[in-house]
Protein backbone atom coordinates (compact mmCIF):
# COMPACT_ATOMS: atom_id res chain seq x y z
CA UNK A 1 0.00 0.00 0.00
CA UNK A 2 2.48 2.30 1.35
CA UNK A 3 4.57 1.76 -2.46
CA UNK A 4 1.40 2.28 -4.28
CA UNK A 5 1.29 6.08 -3.03
CA UNK A 6 5.05 6.68 -3.04
CA UNK A 7 4.61 5.85 -7.07
CA UNK A 8 1.57 8.22 -6.76
CA UNK A 9 3.21 11.35 -5.21
CA UNK A 10 7.00 10.65 -7.72
CA UNK A 11 5.55 9.82 -10.97
CA UNK A 12 3.83 13.81 -11.17
CA UNK A 13 6.68 14.98 -9.53
CA UNK A 14 9.21 13.69 -12.17
CA UNK A 15 7.22 14.46 -14.87
CA UNK A 16 7.12 18.18 -13.61
CA UNK A 17 11.16 18.08 -13.80
CA UNK A 18 11.28 16.22 -17.20
CA UNK A 19 8.85 19.45 -18.56
CA UNK A 20 11.28 22.44 -17.07
CA UNK A 21 14.14 20.73 -18.49
CA UNK A 22 12.46 20.93 -22.14
CA UNK A 23 11.58 24.26 -21.49
CA UNK A 24 14.82 25.40 -20.39
CA UNK A 25 16.52 23.18 -23.66
CA UNK A 26 13.94 25.27 -25.70
CA UNK A 27 15.13 28.82 -24.52
CA UNK A 28 18.47 27.79 -24.83
CA UNK A 29 18.20 26.85 -28.76
CA UNK A 30 16.32 30.39 -28.71
CA UNK A 31 18.66 32.01 -27.39
CA UNK A 32 21.45 30.14 -29.39
CA UNK A 33 19.64 31.30 -32.45
CA UNK A 34 19.10 35.13 -31.39
CA UNK A 35 23.08 34.87 -31.01
CA UNK A 36 23.63 33.60 -34.50
CA UNK A 37 21.34 35.92 -36.01
CA UNK A 38 22.79 39.13 -34.19
CA UNK A 39 26.83 37.73 -35.21
CA UNK A 40 25.05 37.29 -38.92
CA UNK A 41 23.74 40.75 -38.90
CA UNK A 42 26.96 42.52 -37.75
CA UNK A 43 29.12 40.53 -40.31
CA UNK A 44 26.76 42.40 -42.73
CA UNK A 45 27.13 45.69 -41.46
CA UNK A 46 30.93 45.54 -41.01
CA UNK A 47 30.75 44.38 -44.83
CA UNK A 48 28.19 46.86 -45.75
CA UNK A 49 30.71 49.50 -44.35
CA UNK A 50 33.71 48.05 -45.72
CA UNK A 51 31.50 48.47 -49.68
CA UNK A 52 30.73 51.83 -48.66
CA UNK A 53 34.44 52.36 -47.58
CA UNK A 54 35.51 51.60 -51.16
CA UNK A 55 32.88 53.36 -53.21
CA UNK A 56 34.08 56.38 -51.57
CA UNK A 57 37.67 55.53 -52.11
CA UNK A 58 36.37 54.61 -56.06
CA UNK A 59 34.85 57.82 -56.04
CA UNK A 60 37.67 60.02 -55.09
CA UNK A 61 39.97 57.78 -57.38
CA UNK A 62 37.63 59.12 -60.39
CA UNK A 63 37.16 62.14 -59.52
CA UNK A 64 41.24 62.64 -59.39
CA UNK A 65 41.12 61.12 -62.48
CA UNK A 66 38.17 63.59 -64.41
CA UNK A 67 39.73 66.60 -62.82
CA UNK A 68 43.14 65.74 -64.81
CA UNK A 69 41.25 65.00 -67.77
CA UNK A 70 39.76 68.44 -67.82
CA UNK A 71 42.65 70.04 -67.21
CA UNK A 72 44.58 68.14 -70.18
CA UNK A 73 41.43 69.25 -71.97
CA UNK A 74 41.90 72.62 -71.25
CA UNK A 75 45.60 72.87 -72.15
CA UNK A 76 44.54 71.78 -75.25
CA UNK A 77 42.37 74.07 -75.85
CA UNK A 78 43.97 76.80 -77.26
CA UNK A 79 45.82 74.35 -80.08
CA UNK A 80 42.53 73.16 -80.94
CA UNK A 81 41.30 76.43 -81.29
CA UNK A 82 44.21 77.96 -83.50
CA UNK A 83 44.54 75.18 -85.48
CA UNK A 84 40.45 75.93 -86.29
CA UNK A 85 41.28 79.46 -86.60
CA UNK A 86 44.19 78.11 -89.09
CA UNK A 87 41.50 76.07 -91.05
CA UNK A 88 39.09 79.09 -91.24
CA UNK A 89 41.48 80.90 -93.15
CA UNK A 90 42.73 77.98 -95.40
CA UNK A 91 38.93 77.94 -96.08
CA UNK A 92 38.12 81.46 -97.07
CA UNK A 93 41.41 81.43 -99.41
CA UNK A 94 40.15 78.27 -101.38
CA UNK A 95 36.68 79.71 -101.39
CA UNK A 96 38.25 83.31 -102.59
CA UNK A 97 39.85 81.28 -105.45
CA UNK A 98 36.82 79.26 -106.52
CA UNK A 99 34.66 82.49 -106.82
CA UNK A 100 37.68 84.31 -108.73
CA UNK A 101 37.54 81.17 -111.25
CA UNK A 102 33.72 81.11 -111.46
CA UNK A 103 33.93 84.65 -112.28
CA UNK A 104 36.03 84.06 -115.33
CA UNK A 105 33.80 84.50 -118.14
CA UNK A 106 35.24 84.43 -120.87
CA UNK A 107 37.88 81.78 -121.31
CA UNK A 108 38.63 80.38 -125.01
CA UNK A 109 41.88 80.92 -124.75
CA UNK A 110 45.02 80.21 -122.67
CA UNK A 111 46.44 83.60 -122.96
CA UNK A 112 43.11 85.34 -122.05
CA UNK A 113 42.91 83.57 -118.72
CA UNK A 114 47.10 84.56 -118.26
CA UNK A 115 46.10 87.97 -118.26
CA UNK A 116 43.32 88.52 -116.17
CA UNK A 117 44.79 86.34 -113.62
CA UNK A 118 47.88 88.61 -113.97
CA UNK A 119 45.64 91.89 -112.95
CA UNK A 120 44.53 89.98 -110.21
CA UNK A 121 47.28 89.49 -109.05
CA UNK A 122 48.42 93.03 -109.25
CA UNK A 123 45.56 94.27 -107.67
CA UNK A 124 45.61 92.18 -104.91
CA UNK A 125 49.32 92.73 -104.86
CA UNK A 126 48.57 96.56 -104.49
CA UNK A 127 46.01 95.90 -101.98
CA UNK A 128 47.63 94.36 -99.65
CA UNK A 129 50.34 96.76 -99.58
CA UNK A 130 47.92 99.50 -98.58
CA UNK A 131 46.40 97.33 -95.59
CA UNK A 132 50.39 96.70 -94.58
CA UNK A 133 50.87 99.76 -94.35
CA UNK A 134 48.14 101.10 -92.78
CA UNK A 135 48.53 97.88 -90.40
CA UNK A 136 52.12 98.97 -89.49
CA UNK A 137 52.04 102.63 -89.41
CA UNK A 138 54.28 103.60 -92.19
CA UNK A 139 55.24 106.54 -90.53
CA UNK A 140 57.94 104.70 -88.52
CA UNK A 141 60.44 106.14 -90.89
CA UNK A 142 64.09 105.63 -89.19
CA UNK A 143 66.65 102.65 -89.46
CA UNK A 144 69.72 101.77 -88.39
CA UNK A 145 73.16 103.57 -89.23
CA UNK A 146 75.14 102.38 -86.57
CA UNK A 147 75.87 101.09 -83.13
CA UNK A 148 77.75 103.93 -81.22
CA UNK A 149 79.14 101.92 -77.89
CA UNK A 150 78.32 99.40 -75.43
CA UNK A 151 77.82 99.61 -72.00
CA UNK A 152 78.25 95.80 -69.89
CA UNK A 153 75.92 96.65 -66.88
CA UNK A 154 76.64 93.12 -64.95
CA UNK A 155 77.72 89.53 -65.74
CA UNK A 156 75.39 86.93 -64.23
CA UNK A 157 74.04 83.79 -65.19
CA UNK A 158 74.85 81.19 -67.82
CA UNK A 159 75.96 81.16 -70.94
CA UNK A 160 72.58 81.75 -72.64
CA UNK A 161 69.65 83.78 -71.05
CA UNK A 162 67.85 87.15 -71.79
CA UNK A 163 67.39 90.41 -70.36
CA UNK A 164 64.81 92.78 -70.89
CA UNK A 165 62.43 95.75 -69.92
CA UNK A 166 58.86 96.29 -70.84
CA UNK A 167 58.62 98.83 -73.70
CA UNK A 168 54.84 98.76 -73.45
CA UNK A 169 55.14 100.00 -69.74
CA UNK A 170 56.07 103.16 -67.90
CA UNK A 171 57.98 101.29 -65.08
CA UNK A 172 61.81 100.46 -64.68
CA UNK A 173 61.72 97.14 -63.79
CA UNK A 174 64.07 94.48 -64.95
CA UNK A 175 63.70 91.09 -65.90
CA UNK A 176 66.05 88.12 -65.92
CA UNK A 177 65.41 84.96 -68.02
CA UNK A 178 68.34 82.94 -67.13
CA UNK A 179 69.19 79.76 -69.22
CA UNK A 180 67.60 78.09 -72.39
CA UNK A 181 65.19 76.05 -70.61
CA UNK A 182 63.55 77.61 -67.13
CA UNK A 183 60.52 77.99 -65.59
CA UNK A 184 61.43 81.13 -62.96
CA UNK A 185 61.79 84.60 -63.91
CA UNK A 186 63.84 87.42 -61.91
CA UNK A 187 62.16 91.16 -61.21
CA UNK A 188 64.43 93.71 -60.12
CA UNK A 189 62.64 97.39 -59.17
CA UNK A 190 65.28 98.68 -61.79
CA UNK A 191 68.39 98.53 -63.23
CA UNK A 192 69.94 99.97 -59.63
CA UNK A 193 68.72 96.72 -58.11
CA UNK A 194 69.54 94.48 -60.44
CA UNK A 195 73.52 96.18 -61.04
CA UNK A 196 73.61 94.96 -56.92
CA UNK A 197 75.61 91.91 -56.00
CA UNK A 198 73.17 89.87 -53.93
CA UNK A 199 70.82 91.00 -56.64
CA UNK A 200 68.74 87.54 -56.56
CA UNK A 201 67.82 88.40 -52.89
CA UNK A 202 65.92 91.65 -53.75
CA UNK A 203 64.29 90.16 -56.43
CA UNK A 204 60.45 88.78 -57.10
CA UNK A 205 60.83 85.36 -58.10
CA UNK A 206 57.93 84.52 -60.99
CA UNK A 207 57.76 80.73 -61.10
CA UNK A 208 55.96 79.45 -64.97
CA UNK A 209 53.32 76.77 -65.09
CA UNK A 210 55.73 75.39 -68.26
CA UNK A 211 59.28 75.83 -68.41
CA UNK A 212 60.39 78.15 -71.91
CA UNK A 213 63.03 77.03 -74.60
CA UNK A 214 65.53 79.11 -75.99
CA UNK A 215 66.12 82.64 -75.55
CA UNK A 216 63.61 84.19 -77.25
CA UNK A 217 61.18 85.53 -75.49
CA UNK A 218 59.91 88.90 -74.93
CA UNK A 219 57.86 90.60 -72.29
CA UNK A 220 55.15 93.59 -73.79
CA UNK A 221 52.49 95.60 -71.87
CA UNK A 222 52.55 93.07 -68.79
CA UNK A 223 52.90 89.75 -70.39
CA UNK A 224 55.37 87.44 -71.06
CA UNK A 225 55.40 85.94 -74.53
CA UNK A 226 57.43 82.65 -74.61
CA UNK A 227 58.10 79.03 -76.72
CA UNK A 228 56.97 76.31 -75.00
CA UNK A 229 59.81 73.92 -73.86
CA UNK A 230 58.91 70.57 -75.14
CA UNK A 231 56.60 71.83 -77.96
CA UNK A 232 57.24 71.70 -81.48
CA UNK A 233 55.53 75.98 -81.92
CA UNK A 234 53.70 76.86 -78.46
CA UNK A 235 53.73 80.05 -78.53
CA UNK A 236 52.07 81.13 -74.75
CA UNK A 237 51.18 84.78 -73.22
CA UNK A 238 51.68 84.65 -69.58
CA UNK A 239 50.14 87.66 -67.27
CA UNK A 240 53.29 88.67 -64.76
CA UNK A 241 51.18 90.75 -62.67
CA UNK A 242 48.22 87.69 -61.76
CA UNK A 243 50.64 84.93 -62.79
CA UNK A 244 48.71 82.86 -65.36
CA UNK A 245 48.33 82.15 -68.87
CA UNK A 246 45.64 83.74 -70.77
CA UNK A 247 46.15 82.55 -74.19
CA UNK A 248 48.46 80.53 -76.02
CA UNK A 249 48.87 80.15 -79.74
CA UNK A 250 51.09 77.94 -82.44
CA UNK A 251 52.90 79.44 -85.10
CA UNK A 252 52.71 77.63 -88.39
CA UNK A 253 55.63 76.27 -89.79
CA UNK A 254 58.09 77.36 -86.81
CA UNK A 255 59.95 74.87 -84.24
CA UNK A 256 61.49 72.65 -87.07
CA UNK A 257 65.11 74.20 -87.15
CA UNK A 258 66.50 76.97 -84.89
CA UNK A 259 66.18 80.32 -86.19
CA UNK A 260 69.81 80.72 -86.22
CA UNK A 261 72.63 78.39 -86.61
CA UNK A 262 74.56 79.69 -83.87
CA UNK A 263 72.03 79.72 -81.22
CA UNK A 264 70.47 75.91 -82.12
CA UNK A 265 68.55 76.19 -78.83
CA UNK A 266 66.04 78.91 -80.03
CA UNK A 267 63.52 77.62 -82.55
CA UNK A 268 61.57 81.15 -82.17
CA UNK A 269 62.65 84.49 -81.82
CA UNK A 270 59.97 86.70 -80.19
CA UNK A 271 60.38 90.28 -80.59
CA UNK A 272 59.11 93.49 -80.08
CA UNK A 273 59.21 96.91 -81.97
CA UNK A 274 57.49 100.07 -83.05
CA UNK A 275 54.60 98.25 -83.98
CA UNK A 276 54.00 95.27 -81.39
CA UNK A 277 54.74 91.75 -81.68
CA UNK A 278 56.70 89.89 -84.17
CA UNK A 279 58.33 86.47 -84.28
CA UNK A 280 61.82 85.31 -86.17
CA UNK A 281 62.15 81.59 -87.14
CA UNK A 282 63.10 79.90 -89.97
CA UNK A 283 61.78 77.28 -92.24
CA UNK A 284 63.30 73.82 -94.16
CA UNK A 285 61.00 74.77 -97.34
CA UNK A 286 62.47 78.39 -97.58
CA UNK A 287 66.34 76.57 -97.67
CA UNK A 288 66.98 77.84 -93.87
CA UNK A 289 65.96 81.26 -94.39
CA UNK A 290 64.31 83.45 -92.18
CA UNK A 291 60.90 84.05 -91.54
CA UNK A 292 58.99 86.91 -89.64
CA UNK A 293 55.60 87.17 -88.72
CA UNK A 294 53.73 89.83 -87.68
CA UNK A 295 50.93 88.75 -84.68
CA UNK A 296 48.61 90.41 -82.74
CA UNK A 297 49.76 90.95 -79.47
CA UNK A 298 46.07 91.21 -77.51
CA UNK A 299 44.21 88.19 -79.78
CA UNK A 300 47.43 85.87 -80.58
CA UNK A 301 46.33 85.89 -84.38
CA UNK A 302 48.70 85.90 -87.49
CA UNK A 303 48.29 89.08 -89.64
CA UNK A 304 51.03 88.68 -91.76
CA UNK A 305 53.86 86.33 -92.17
CA UNK A 306 56.96 87.87 -94.88
CA UNK A 307 59.69 85.03 -96.26
CA UNK A 308 63.54 87.29 -96.19
CA UNK A 309 66.33 86.87 -98.09
CA UNK A 310 68.36 86.25 -94.78
CA UNK A 311 70.20 82.97 -94.09
CA UNK A 312 69.85 81.12 -90.49
CA UNK A 313 73.48 80.30 -91.21
CA UNK A 314 76.39 81.66 -89.34
CA UNK A 315 73.73 83.61 -88.01
CA UNK A 316 73.67 83.97 -83.95
CA UNK A 317 70.37 86.39 -83.35
CA UNK A 318 68.09 89.46 -84.47
CA UNK A 319 66.16 91.80 -83.94
CA UNK A 320 63.09 94.17 -85.95
CA UNK A 321 63.23 98.01 -84.86
CA UNK A 322 60.23 100.43 -87.38
CA UNK A 323 59.21 96.87 -89.69
CA UNK A 324 62.61 96.38 -90.44
CA UNK A 325 64.64 93.33 -89.36
CA UNK A 326 68.46 93.11 -88.51
CA UNK A 327 70.38 89.81 -88.57
CA UNK A 328 73.54 89.53 -86.63
CA UNK A 329 76.07 87.32 -87.69
CA UNK A 330 79.45 85.96 -86.34
CA UNK A 331 81.82 82.88 -86.41
CA UNK A 332 81.12 79.26 -85.01
CA UNK A 333 84.35 79.91 -83.04
CA UNK A 334 82.78 83.63 -81.29
CA UNK A 335 84.28 87.11 -82.56
CA UNK A 336 83.13 90.55 -83.99
CA UNK A 337 79.32 90.28 -83.89
CA UNK A 338 77.79 92.04 -87.57
CA UNK A 339 74.86 93.14 -89.06
CA UNK A 340 75.02 92.25 -92.48
CA UNK A 341 71.47 91.42 -93.69
CA UNK A 342 68.72 93.65 -93.57
CA UNK A 343 64.93 92.93 -94.63
CA UNK A 344 62.53 96.05 -94.55
CA UNK A 345 58.66 94.77 -95.00
CA UNK A 346 57.89 97.67 -96.38
CA UNK A 347 60.39 98.05 -99.06
CA UNK A 348 60.97 100.99 -97.78
CA UNK A 349 64.98 100.53 -97.59
CA UNK A 350 67.37 99.92 -100.26
CA UNK A 351 68.97 96.60 -98.30
CA UNK A 352 71.80 96.89 -100.92
CA UNK A 353 72.90 99.83 -100.07
CA UNK A 354 73.36 99.10 -96.39
CA UNK A 355 76.92 98.49 -95.47
CA UNK A 356 78.01 95.97 -92.90
CA UNK A 357 77.53 97.17 -89.25
CA UNK A 358 80.18 95.79 -86.81
CA UNK A 359 78.91 95.81 -83.09
CA UNK A 360 81.45 98.00 -80.96
CA UNK A 361 85.09 95.42 -80.29
CA UNK A 362 84.46 92.68 -78.34
CA UNK A 363 85.24 89.42 -78.63
CA UNK A 364 82.03 86.65 -77.87
CA UNK A 365 79.15 85.79 -79.17
CA UNK A 366 75.47 87.08 -78.25
CA UNK A 367 72.28 84.38 -77.04
CA UNK A 368 69.70 86.84 -77.74
CA UNK A 369 69.35 90.79 -79.16
CA UNK A 370 65.99 92.55 -78.23
CA UNK A 371 65.62 96.00 -79.43
CA UNK A 372 63.82 98.44 -77.02
CA UNK A 373 61.31 100.92 -78.71
CA UNK A 374 60.85 103.38 -75.94
CA UNK A 375 64.83 103.62 -75.27
CA UNK A 376 65.63 102.71 -78.77
CA UNK A 377 68.19 100.19 -77.31
CA UNK A 378 69.51 97.26 -77.86
CA UNK A 379 69.81 94.68 -74.87
CA UNK A 380 72.01 91.78 -75.14
CA UNK A 381 73.09 88.75 -73.04
CA UNK A 382 76.56 87.18 -74.17
CA UNK A 383 78.67 84.53 -72.78
CA UNK A 384 76.57 85.31 -69.13
CA UNK A 385 76.92 89.15 -69.40
CA UNK A 386 73.95 91.58 -69.73
CA UNK A 387 75.04 94.35 -72.27
CA UNK A 388 73.36 97.41 -73.50
CA UNK A 389 74.29 98.82 -77.07
CA UNK A 390 73.22 102.26 -78.11
CA UNK A 391 72.09 102.89 -81.36
CA UNK A 392 72.90 105.54 -84.21
CA UNK A 393 69.56 106.39 -86.26
CA UNK A 394 68.84 107.84 -89.90
CA UNK A 395 65.86 108.43 -91.96
CA UNK A 396 65.01 105.80 -94.17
Amino acid sequence: MVVLQLRFFLVPFLTSITGTAQYMMQDAALLSYIDRRFLSLEKRLEKCNEDILDYVEEFRDFSKMVLSRLAGLNNYKAEVKSEVENLLTRIERAQRDVDYFRSVTDSNTCIEVHEDLVKQQLFEEAEEKKKLKLMLNASCDHMLAGIKSLKIVKKTGDKHGSWMKDPGKKHAKIYLLNGSVNNVILEFANIMTFMESNHTLKARRITLPFPWEGTGHIIYQGFLFYHRHGSLNEIIKFNIQKRNITDQMLLPGAGRIPAYQLSPSTKIDLAIDEQGLWAIHAEPETGGKIVITKINHVTLAVEHTWDTSCNSKDAEAAFIACNTLYVVYNFPSGGTSRIQCVYDVLDAVNTYEIPVLHFPKRQGSHSTIHYNPKEKQLFAWGDGSQIIYKLHTKQK
